[in-house]
């Protein structure tokens, strides 16, 4: 049972962050549009990176070459 501990230690540290997001985002001024602006480019990125991964490994099985 020793990977009990590090378990509990990472859905602390979860909670946690998401309960100082949370409070973040609904914080006054410009803090809930700077999250979300954040929260836009981190999808957004992800999203590129992700199609481009999908092309190359696409491409590792294709049988045609350029």
């Amino acid at each position: 049972m020793d990977t009990a501990t590090p378990l509990n230690v990472i859905v602390d540290n979860i909670t946690e962050m998401t309960r100082l997001f949370t409070d973040v985002a609904l914080g006054e001024g410009l803090a809930p549009l700077l999250v979300l602006a954040g929260m836009v480019l981190v999808v957004f990125s992800l999203a590129v990176f992700g199609v481009l991964t999908l092309g190359a490994i696409g491409s590792l099985f294709s049988s045609t070459s350029s």
